[in-house]
């Protein structure tokens, strides 16, 4: 079984919308594209080069593909670039009849059943990057297997959200973690099952204890809890 992992920039109040410049996504009137640009340094450069280094294959939304096709396609001498128009990419989208960037392949019909069968075959793990819209449906079918996330220390107050309502509830285990000279956290998380429950009051007392307590009490000890 392949692992999915999703990827994303996250501003430290949940917002995913439009990190790297104010023509990614300025739907809802969100005027605050390209809000993750002055926060990069030399770590996060590293941190995204051996992300591409290692084995795997895309997946995106409609729009992030869009964006990264028109940009990263006519990029030559660069490793990144090199690494992605190389990369076997799975574009979901329900608009888009074809794709002509190199190695990528349009998924048809159920999109969740489509990338259900994909993690079944042999083959190296999926990463998903942006792609906010068709995230929320990954979580809602529970496909996600990992979340690396880059929380940036600032507050958007609106805009589209990591984790929306369709969210399946589930306890995450961190796997690493690391932070830029600017702030940044990235931090991978794994899904670690069901939330593990318990209660901060203290537990009520047994009648055995009950009677131990009541007995020292009326011998005068003034050490009983």
């Amino acid at each position: 079984m392949r692992k999915l992992t999703v990827t994303t920039f996250m501003s430290l109040d949940g917002v995913v919308q439009s990190p790297g410049g104010p023509e990614e996504d300025p739907s809802g009137g969100f005027g605050y594209g390209g809000w993750t640009v002055h926060f990069w340094d030399e770590l996060m450069a590293e941190v995204m080069a051996r992300a591409f280094d290692e084995p795997h294959e895309l997946l995106l939304g409609r729009r992030t593909y869009e964006i990264f096709a028109a940009h990263w396609r006519y990029i030559t001498g660069d490793p990144i670039a090199d690494r992605l128009n190389q990369l076997r990419k799975y574009v979901a989208s329900r608009t888009l009849s074809k794709v002509s960037w190199q190695g990528a392949e349009l998924l048809r019909g159920d999109v969740a059943e489509a990338i259900r069968a994909i993690k079944a075959t042999p083959g190296p793990n999926l990463q998903v990057q942006g792609s906010s819209v068709l995230v929320q449906t990954l979580l809602e079918h529970d496909l996600v297997d990992e979340f690396t996330i880059w929380t940036f220390p600032v507050l958007l107050g609106r805009g589209k959200r990591l984790f929306g309502h369709g969210t399946p509830a589930g306890d995450l285990q961190l796997e690493t973690s690391q932070t830029s000279t600017t702030g940044v956290l990235i931090a991978t998380y794994a899904r670690a099952g069901d939330i593990p429950l318990g209660d901060v009051q203290p537990a009520e007392p047994s009648p055995a204890e009950l009677a131990r307590r009541l007995k020292l009490q009326a011998e005068g000890r003034s050490d009983v809890p």
